[in-house]
């Protein structure tokens, strides 16, 4: 399984919300986590079904700026 980790301008619970319903259905939950609590907001991916791009078009088309971290 890949890792793939992303810095985000998501900011609260709220976003939260909302990047879970964009990833709802391609990733399952306990594929992916987003630390609000780091300065980055760090998405972390775990996952073969998806792209770096991928994920990144759909943090985009969510509203939210996402880069990733290497």
């Amino acid at each position: 399984m890949k890792t793939m980790i992303f810095r985000t301008n998501a900011k609260c619970e709220g976003c939260l919300a909302r990047i879970e319903k964009t990833l709802q259905g391609k990733i399952n939950r306990e594929e992916w986590n987003l630390d609000l609590s780091d300065p980055d907001r760090t998405l972390t991916v775990f996952s073969d079904k998806l792209t770096d791009k991928e994920i990144m078009g759909l943090i985009s088309k969510a509203g939210y700026l996402i880069e990733p971290i290497d």
